[in-house]
């Protein structure tokens, strides 16, 4: 799947994905609340990049917890981007957003950032090169030390612990009430259009890509998440 095929998919999700992911919210809960704590040594006013962020779960989460950072929300639908712009202002915090429709390679020379999230993007880059040059567009867009947090979906797919943790996978999509032909999707979907690699694998995209050895924090079935820091070459 393309880029242009992959905007259009979500582009058709926009309308209900909020709800749909509310099903789904311990998984990514979990990743919020330390967020917070990984960037509290960030500045007051901290500007904050947000790469891929669909309907701005994790925007509204920062916006709520650092009434004086500013974001720069980064999402090539259109569609996705118009529900976090609805969401940013129903929050009341629309004015400390810039909204960029497109990729982080296409976002205009602007003021560096003191750190980005990137939760559930990169494993759509099905090439492992390309996958590292998204992450250098992301470091060159940080300040010095900038941070980084990103989450993908991460296994090595085939081995016993994957096929057992599919099954529990399975099981939570069924107790939160996505359907079934749904969940036929999303395997056939895993299969063709998502890069799910060991999480040591993405380590090494994440560092080729112009950051120091990233540390994971947080796992949730599939999900994995780190966070590294900005390395000095990344320009």
């Amino acid at each position: 799947m393309n880029q242009e095929e992959l905007k259009a998919v979500f582009d058709k999700q926009a309308s209900g994905y909020e709800q749909q992911q509310k099903k789904l919210a311990p998984v990514h809960e979990g990743l919020y609340f330390q967020l917070e704590w990984i960037f509290s040594e960030l500045p007051q006013s901290a500007r904050i990049l947000c790469v891929g962020l669909g309907a701005g779960a994790e925007l509204s989460y920062l916006a709520s917890k650092f009434p004086h950072w500013s974001f720069t929300a980064v999402e090539p639908s259109g569609a996705m981007l118009d529900v976090c712009r609805q969401r940013a202002e129903k929050e009341g915090f629309i004015s400390r957003c810039v909204f960029h429709e497109g990729y982080v390679e296409t976002l205009p020379d602007i003021e560096l950032h003191d750190a980005a999230t990137c939760f559930m993007v990169s494993q759509f880059i099905l090439d492992k090169e390309a996958r590292s040059n998204f992450f250098r567009a992301i470091s060159q867009r940080l300040k010095q030390n900038g941070i980084l947090v990103s989450a993908d979906l991460s296994s090595t797919v085939g081995s016993p612990e994957y096929e057992a943790l599919l099954k529990v996978w399975v099981s939570m999509l069924h107790a939160a009430n996505v359907p079934a032909d749904a969940i036929e999707k999303i395997h056939t979907a895993w299969a063709k259009d998502v890069a799910i690699l060991p999480p040591d694998e993405v380590k090494s995209i994440i560092r080729l890509g112009g950051f120091e050895s990233p540390v994971q924090f947080y796992q949730a079935g599939f999900v994995h998440a780190w966070f590294s820091v900005r390395s000095g070459d990344a320009a």
